[in-house]
């Protein structure tokens, strides 16, 4: 049965975010909000949590997972970043977007899309789960909480919590954080290319 954390939108319990990055360390998947709408989080090399994940969501393995990170110098260590594509990224973060880079030898090999080696990577600017990230001091492999057949991701933790008890172990809520994803770039090849619109603004990547 998933453990429910009622966390204060802006000024987060600081002992409820380290018991949530205690649970997390120690295999937890983990239902939590983001600046675009909830989702599914659990360390990188948590195979298991992977594995969950992909079942929640009947998600393939060509499904580009995202780390979510809490800086631009820590999202620098997972992924090649040229100047031009720095620049574009620096300038969109911390916000809600994704962006598809080429992977670097620090993400566990579960992680990179099976062909392009690459993987999703963002900033959020959410104040709950930066809190989380600088608690846990790694990124959050994380993926967006929709499940198969619906349109829309849940919003309410009580819901998030009541559907999906059994099948994760934590539910972090902080209030409705809405439904939109994020909007998703992929910079993999050097250009702009918009795969998903979505929260955040395309017109600088048109």
């Amino acid at each position: 049965m998933a453990k429910y954390f009622d966390v204060h939108p802006d000024n987060p319990q600081a002992r409820t975010i380290s018991n949530v990055a205690d649970r997390i360390r120690s295999g937890a998947l983990v239902a939590y909000p983001t600046d675009s709408c909830f989702a599914l989080g659990c360390q990188m090399g948590n195979r298991d949590g992977i594995s969950r994940i992909r079942s929640i969501r009947n998600l393939d393995d060509r499904h580009h997972f995202t780390l979510v990170c809490q800086d631009f110098s820590q999202l620098g260590q997972f992924v090649h970043i040229d100047k031009d594509v720095f620049r574009a990224i620096k300038a969109s973060t911390p916000g809600s977007y994704t962006f598809i880079l080429p992977a670097t030898k620090d993400v566990p090999r579960a992680l990179p899309h099976p062909k392009k080696k690459t993987v999703g990577v963002r900033i959020p600017d959410h104040t709950v789960t930066q809190a989380l990230l600088a608690e846990i001091g790694e990124p959050l492999l994380s993926s967006t909480l929709l499940l198969p057949g619906e349109d829309e991701p849940m919003t309410q933790g009580w819901e998030i919590k009541e559907r999906l008890d059994h099948v994760v172990d934590a539910v972090v809520d902080s209030g409705d954080c809405g439904t939109e994803p994020t909007t998703v770039i992929d910079f993999s090849d050097g250009e702009a290319q918009i795969v998903r619109r979505g929260a955040g603004d395309t017109a600088r990547f048109e």
